[in-house]
């Protein structure tokens, strides 16, 4: 399911789109939704970084769900240097919708800082990702 087409789409603040995909901005947390096939490294997420740093700053604490309802591959030694780049990013998830993007996500997972990043569906996601950046806010 897009979070456009879910039932918190009245609640995304902001939107920026580029060639790799789209992000959809709510106050404490971003979801960004990768175009199909595309390849994602840190060239060209670049401008996605960038959106990000504008709307959150440096130090606003915020999460990040990637929500995979497309299929799109990740180079997985640029992760630690777009990470890098998001000083203030507390919480991280992947929202998988079939066991081909799960077992992507689990590989994904062990190239990140947290653990239990995979998510069956959208709203445990969004839940999730929520309460670990308000615990990082109180």
């Amino acid at each position: 399911m897009t979070i456009a087409s879910s039932n918190v789409a009245s609640q995304i603040v902001k939107q920026t789109h580029s060639d790799v995909g789209t992000v959809h901005f709510f106050n404490h947390l971003a979801v960004v939704e990768f175009n199909e096939g595309t390849h994602i490294d840190i060239k060209a997420v670049r401008k996605t970084l960038n959106d990000l740093i504008d709307y959150y700053g440096y130090s606003k604490p915020f999460g990040i769900i990637a929500n995979r309802v497309n299929s799109y591959s990740i180079s997985l030694l640029d992760v630690k240097d777009a990470r890098a780049a998001l000083p203030n990013l507390t919480a991280y998830g992947i929202v998988s919708y079939n066991s081909a993007t799960r077992m992507n996500a689990e590989i994904e997972s062990s190239f990140c800082e947290w653990k239990d990043i995979c998510f069956n569906n959208l709203y445990e996601g969004l839940d999730t990702i929520y309460k670990r950046v308000r615990r990082k806010t109180a």
